[in-house]
């Protein structure tokens, strides 16, 4: 309850924020700001319902106060149920999700505000929370136990910033009720790393199309950070959101959840380069490190390898650049293939069928002026893969091949790459070779831990080899790593967690698709079957037939890498009892 004069109480201390709000903001205000005022009805109403209060709710941040940690965390539950809930009706870009963070101790309080070191924990706890998750305290995990049979998975001790001693956490598992294990949740392990974003570097060039060399330059930077395994390093794709926005560093380490941004500059003039770069805290904008490069256009790797050492040499801790096992790639001796390549990987990321041939035609070029570029082989085996799984080629047999041709070059030049070694598990899934395919994502996942889709590689690799409550940890890493688009990855999430026969869980994550394909109203269907849902199932039927008329079960899981025959079984008969041919 709210006090007139200022004292000291034992409280417990909920504080939340909204996950991507600034993505949320640029994309529509009017509605953003209107979602948010919901959500804060939900937290004031359970609050209240558990005798606690909302103290404030500063821009996208919400702090609550409650008279012990039971409450809070009952409350804390229930809100982000009711959330997930209330997100069920909203697009799949409009869906607003809280992080949340509880911790329990002494407070000093007035009529209008809480003070103290809880407050801070509370708050550094919220950043280390999964979206729509909740992290707690020790002590706060010590009050619970007793009264909560709720499933915890301890964190590990963490240094919080302007805190003292270092604070044991411990999060709820509230997914799909999974037991708490060191073994198969590889999330935990990896949120006590450094976790750090690149911006889009920006381009100070005469010409403005020189974007895609910037944006190249950033790309590479990127991997190279990904190679560390001792850093937690957020993807091109989400990273790439703010391009062209003035955002600060603080939003975006709250967007993200991450501790250091990296930004600068490329300026490209004839055969040289300048390049600058700063490193900065999250938390509070403060600068590490900052270094301008004016070099030709030759040293650009030599440059990426630099920033990428210093990056880690000034992060607290000084992780061990020196001594790390890292992958060198090795520099193309024309930089006119090196151009091409950049274009290449430019048009692949846009993704249209336009812009996949003009990405293949780039890549051709590359290749052809340097037949003995590594990643051009590699990425244009990417961009078969693309073309493959969108449908911009009536020949898939024959696409699938060139791929597989295009991967095998790229790993005899340079078995350094993981970008080939990943594309070889997937060609070796899709033939069911999986011995094989389990080689190569562990070849691609020691030369780049940190890349999504090696990391959701493993995870679709292990629910197709009959694991899916492993291969679900490690999906959700992924999404981990690369946050946005929320339904990124959700088509992957939900099968494993329809194999591991978890079907509320896969219902909520397909529910994040935007614009359903009839495999998602397939796989809707089969879990609403199976929950004994017919009306909803009939909808779904309905779809698939319409967008799909010949479509069969029997040929539809025939068509799916599973290893075992239990699990093609089981998504059959699921398919069937929906009603489906």
């Amino acid at each position: 309850m709210k006090s007139s004069t200022t004292e000291r109480r034992f409280s417990a201390i909920l504080m939340a924020d909204v996950v991507g709000y600034s993505r949320l903001m640029a994309q529509d205000v009017d509605s953003t700001i209107e979602t948010l005022k919901g959500c804060r009805k939900i937290f004031a109403d359970s609050a209240a319902g558990h005798g606690g209060w909302v103290v404030n709710t500063p821009g996208d941040s919400i702090l609550a106060e409650f008279k012990n940690p039971v409450e809070a965390v009952k409350s804390a539950c229930e809100i982000q149920r009711e959330i997930e809930a209330r997100n069920l009706d909203l697009p799949g870009d409009r869906k607003m999700q809280f992080r949340i963070g509880i911790s329990h101790g002494q407070v000093v309080a007035d009529e209008n505000a809480i003070y103290g070191d809880e407050v801070n924990i509370a708050a550094r706890l919220e950043g280390l929370a999964e979206p729509g998750g909740i992290c707690i305290s020790s002590i706060a995990h010590k009050n619970i136990c007793d009264e909560m049979e709720l499933a915890c998975e301890y964190l590990g001790e963490h240094e919080l910033k302007n805190i003292a001693k270092p604070v044991p956490i411990y999060r709820l598992l509230m997914g799909m009720g999974a037991r708490p294990t060191r073994k198969t949740n590889p999330t935990s392990s990896r949120l006590t790393k450094p976790s750090i974003a690149v911006l889009p570097f920006a381009n100070f060039s005469a010409e403005q199309e020189q974007d895609y060399f910037a944006d190249g330059i950033t790309e590479d930077i990127i991997t190279e950070l990904s190679r560390f395994k001792s850093l937690l390093v957020i993807a091109r794709n989400s990273t790439f959101i703010y391009k062209g926005r003035a955002v600060t560093v603080q939003q975006v380490g709250r967007d993200l959840g991450v501790q250091y941004v990296l930004e600068g500059s490329v300026r490209k003039i004839g055969n040289r380069v300048r390049i600058t770069a700063q490193l900065v805290e999250a938390d509070d904008g403060g600068h590490l490190w900052a270094e301008r490069y004016d070099r030709d256009l030759e040293d650009v790797f030599s440059i990426q390898d630099e920033i990428a050492s210093m990056i880690v040499a000034n992060i607290p801790r000084r992780l061990e650049a020196a001594n790390l096992d890292r992958a060198k790639r090795k520099p193309t001796e024309v930089m006119a293939a090196y151009d091409f390549l950049l274009r290449g990987k430019d048009h692949h990321h846009r993704a249209t069928e336009e812009d996949n041939t003009q990405a293949m035609r780039m890549l051709d070029l590359a290749i052809e002026h340097d037949p003995d570029l590594a990643q051009a082989y590699a990425w244009k085996a990417c961009t078969l893969g693309q073309a493959i799984q969108r449908g911009y080629s009536e020949d898939r047999t024959a696409m699938v091949q060139e791929a597989l041709t295009c991967a095998e070059k790229s790993r005899e030049l340079d078995d350094e790459d993981s970008e080939s070694h990943r594309i070889l598990a997937e060609i070796h899934i899709i033939n069911r070779r999986f011995d094989d395919a389990e080689r190569h994502q562990e070849r691609a996942f020691s030369l780049n831990p940190n890349d999504p889709r090696v990391v959701a590689l493993k995870g679709q690799l292990l629910t197709w080899t009959g694991k899916p409550e492993e291969g679900a940890s490690w999906i959700e890493l992924a999404r981990r790593l690369d946050p946005y688009p929320p339904e990124a990855r959700a088509d992957s999430l939900a099968l494993a967690y329809f194999c591991a026969r978890h079907y509320e869980a896969a219902l909520k994550t397909l529910s994040l698709i935007g614009q359903p394909t009839h495999v998602h109203h397939a796989n809707l269907a089969a879990c609403h079957a199976l929950l004994d849902h017919p009306p909803e199932a009939r909808t779904h039927l309905e779809e698939v037939l319409r967008m799909q008329p010949e479509f069969s079960a029997g040929a539809f899981t025939d068509g799916l890498p599973y290893k075992l025959d239990a699990d093609r079984a089981h998504h059959r008969d699921a398919l069937l009892k929906a009603g489906l041919p």
